[in-house]
């Protein structure tokens, strides 16, 4: 039977608070576990079946699950706003920028100006969180707490942002980078305070026994451990016996695959496991609130062959060695698969904010209950404060609300709306902002491109959980409230949004150019096609009638000859390739043209086309099916026996 606290109420704050915490009993324990980049499918109670999690699944038992449970896109803003309470447009920490050097007191977080090829205008993200702020955990500090952090923090490079001078009394932090130095010793974190173990020690293991350390010195007062895991991050070390059992495992889902994060939450599942049976050990479960989290989707870009450093095989690069054993384990695998929900980490696509939230309090909080109200990183600094009896201070401006009230089944949370502000990035992930309000949510894009060619989405998540129909055409009055809601959101905050860039120029030709006759080009190729624009490594081509093509001519190319197309096509269809030889003034009016077929699906794919000609190849003519839907042109080599290829990777 779970006994439900009886209510009191604190005049002017509106805690409910427990009866024993009232009377002046001892305060419980806080614990906040928190994971790097762990996506809202990557454990068993999420519905993974290919990663094998069972201390998580044994804790969702004892908690309450979260469905719908919302970090930032990236890491640094949402420990900026579990720290502060704050909307990420409020605090200015908007992408992953804790490990850069600070700007300096006075510095213009809007530049004045952009590089021609770029439509807007971005903002700069704070790269650290402002000594002013009153913590989460300086306000437990205050109240008698023990704090401790340990792990990664990136909330600020220089002495005065890191933990202990944000009231943290005690921090084994690190390297200040994204991701650890490495996983494992000698050098996890470099010129910091976390001493090496002996060689072969891995991270995540060493963490856990010092938290378990300061559990025992600490068991005989109140203490707030916040363990910030370095993983699921990169550089992705893994203990290679854990991933061995995983390469030849299937998921019955058809998603997830690879063996590296599968040896990596195998790894931090240890971790829970070691701490919530040490609280056990020493009786103090039942009198600690025990927070699961993760601090945005999980990643399913990198070391992709999308991946710009994947593309690369420098040996001299300082990512290689780790690349190549990326090879070996995971092959083009992304670290992890989303799927039912859209895209991933750096994303406002609910794979990018959505993130597992589990809560345990015995007798406080009903074992193996499912709560799908909406909740996200903002509201962990209240609903903590309000649990533990503990008043903010009345001046403190605070985004997020307590939902304490959905942790003890006692009632609906009073919020209209949840906002995710994200004014970094580009054409393939571009910058925006979203609101969801019930089952609603609209994005609105600060850039468009022909990856994002309209700039406002709307989803209903309860019927299309994975945005696939994008309702704003059919539903402009919803739109318009959702959008109005945005703008009262922006305003409120002093959003730094992204702003028309005065200089965009959309191609490397100048007017002047323009007007002598001189076409755009893109390394070298020529479009015909409505519209052609280069993106993060990539030319995206779209629009046109079946005429469309991209051309390029000055080539000497001895024959027979093969074009190689690394492409992506969402709606795939039928191509062709034109050629014309040295001795040919024009294009023969028939002949010359070979057909391929680009298949429709959202990998890259590499199109093999033999041009079957004695001649030297001098000019081509590239036929794709963008009439439907842009397509994405990662490379286009030329080549035949014994001669050297000529290669386009539009960079």
């Amino acid at each position: 039977m779970v006994r439900i606290a009886a209510a009191v109420l604190f005049v002017g704050l509106g805690l409910i608070v427990d009866p024993a915490i009232a009377a002046g009993a001892r305060k419980p324990n806080v614990v906040f576990f928190m994971v790097d980049d762990m996506g809202w499918v990557d454990c068993e109670p999420y519905g993974s079946q290919y990663y094998e999690t069972p201390n998580m699944a044994r804790f969702a038992e004892r908690s309450m699950r979260f469905t719908d449970a919302y970090a930032c896109p990236l890491c640094s803003p949402t420990r900026a706003s579990i720290m502060t309470g704050k909307y990420s447009a409020r605090h200015g920490i908007t992408s992953a920028t804790g490990h850069q050097p600070p700007q300096p007191e006075g510095h213009n977080f809007m530049p004045d100006s952009a590089a021609a090829n770029r439509p807007v205008i971005l903002p700069e993200s704070k790269n650290y969180m402002e000594p002013s702020e009153y913590t989460l955990a300086e306000a437990l500090r205050d109240a008698g707490y023990r704090t401790a952090h340990f792990g990664k923090w990136h909330l600020g490079l220089a002495e005065q942002y890191w933990p202990e001078a944000q009231g943290f009394q005690t921090a084994l932090r690190g390297w200040p980078d994204p991701g650890p130095a490495s996983y494992f010793a000698p050098g996890y974190y470099k010129n910091q305070n976390f001493p090496d173990g002996p060689p072969g020690e891995y991270i995540t293991d060493r963490l856990t026994t010092e938290i378990l350390k300061y559990i025992d010195a600490n068991r005989d007062a109140p203490f707030f451990v916040n363990f910030w895991l370095p993983s699921v991050h990169g550089p992705w070390g893994f203990k290679q016996e854990y991933a061995e059992r995983f390469k030849a495992k299937r998921d019955p889902r058809g998603q997830q695959g690879n063996p590296i994060m599968a040896a990596m939450l195998q790894s931090v599942d240890e971790a829970l496991g070691r701490i919530v049976a040490k609280l056990d050990e020493l009786k103090l479960a039942d009198d600690t609130i025990f927070i699961f989290f993760s601090d945005n989707g999980g990643n399913t870009h990198s070391n992709t062959p999308e991946d710009p450093k994947w593309r690369s095989r420098d040996t001299k690069h300082p990512s290689y060695a780790g690349m190549m054993l990326w090879k070996q384990w995971a092959g083009d695998l992304p670290p992890t698969n989303n799927t039912p929900l859209r895209d991933g980490k750096g994303s406002l696509f609910e794979g990018g904010t959505r993130v597992p939230l589990m809560v345990a309090w015995p007798e406080h909080i009903k074992a193996g209950a499912v709560c799908d109200e909406a909740v996200c990183a903002i509201d962990m600094y209240p609903t903590i404060l309000d649990l533990l009896g503990i008043a903010k201070k009345s001046e403190q401006k605070i985004d997020g609300i307590s939902f304490a009230s959905a942790l003890r089944q006692s009632g609906k949370l009073e919020r209209d709306a949840l906002f995710t502000f994200f004014p970094h990035g580009g054409p393939s992930r571009p910058p925006g902002v979203s609101v969801r309000s019930g089952d609603w949510k609209l994005i609105r894009w600060f850039e468009t491109s022909p990856y994002f060619p309209e700039a406002l989405e709307l989803y209903n998540l309860r019927d299309d959980q994975s945005e696939s129909r994008n309702l704003a055409r059919q539903m402009p009055e919803r739109v318009t409230k959702l959008n109005a809601m945005i703008d009262a959101f922006l305003a409120d905050t002093k959003a730094l949004v992204p702003q028309p860039n005065p200089k965009y120029r959309p191609t490397t030709v100048t007017a002047a150019e323009k007007k002598q006759g001189k076409e755009p080009r893109y390394d070298g190729w020529v479009s015909r096609f409505k519209s052609a624009e280069m993106h993060d490594g990539e030319l995206v081509v779209a629009g046109g009638g079946k005429g469309s093509f991209l051309g390029i001519s000055g080539l000497k190319q001895r024959g027979p000859a093969t074009v190689r197309l690394r492409t992506k096509s969402t709606n795939g269809g039928s191509g062709k390739v034109q050629w014309r030889t040295e001795d040919q003034d024009e294009f023969p009016s028939k002949g010359q043209v070979t057909e391929f077929t680009l298949p429709a699906g959202s990998d890259w794919r590499d199109t093999s086309v033999v041009l079957p000609t004695q001649g030297t190849v001098v000019h081509l003519r590239v036929y794709l099916p963008a009439e439907q839907a842009p397509v994405e042109v990662d490379a286009i080599e030329l080549g035949s026996r014994g001669e050297r290829s000529q290669r386009w990777e539009f960079q």
